[in-house]
């Protein structure tokens, strides 16, 4: 049971989803049900999700290993179970996602982690974003804003207990333990 009921599919608010639609009608949603409880909020937030979901630099095997990265962070069910379905679409392999879920000591769990403990990137990680991923100056911009935004929405969902979207599997999502590693980073002042 969530804390806040769904709005009814037939009563969307078409104007505060504009930014994400374009007009164009979208199936249900419980993300989108739960976001029109507040239809300002859910057309300024729709704004920057659309970008960062469609419009984003950044490669989307890299955007969606940084989403996951995220949602298994921060225990988010739903967001973990979206864009798993959607990661597998963009690429990334079984063993990408298995190194997610354990912390492997990739560059971009890396980046996450630190953006998530530190609230920056380290000069070396950044360097290396640069260097092996290949991200320039938006990429960075870009992968910032998405570990940002998605931790906000991960935050919401998990508060707000919002629940899977009929069918839609969360690849055993609570057969995982939490990985958390501590901030190694140090900052010169």
């Amino acid at each position: 049971m969530t804390r806040l009921d769904p709005v009814p599919y037939t009563e969307w608010d078409q104007d505060a989803l504009m930014p994400m639609t374009g007009g164009r009608t979208i199936p249900p949603s419980n993300s989108i049900s739960f976001l029109l409880n507040h239809p300002d909020l859910a057309k300024a937030f729709l704004t920057l999700s659309t970008h960062l979901a469609a419009k984003s630099t950044l490669p989307p095997r890299v955007r969606e290993l940084a989403v996951l990265r995220v949602a298994w962070r921060r225990r988010c069910r739903y967001e973990w179970a979206q864009h798993l379905l959607t990661a597998r679409r963009k690429g990334v392999t079984d063993e990408e996602i298995a190194e997610v879920r354990a912390g492997a000591d990739t560059v971009l769990n890396r980046a996450v982690d630190e953006l998530d403990c530190d609230s920056r990137l380290s000069d070396a990680t950044y360097a290396e974003l640069a260097a092996q991923e290949g991200l320039d100056d938006r990429q960075m911009m870009d992968l910032v804003f998405t570990v940002g935004g998605y931790g906000t929405l991960a935050v919401a969902f998990n508060t707000f207990e919002v629940e899977l979207d009929d069918g839609l599997d969360d690849g055993g999502f609570e057969q995982g333990e939490p990985s958390y590693p501590e901030s190694k980073v140090t900052f010169s002042t």
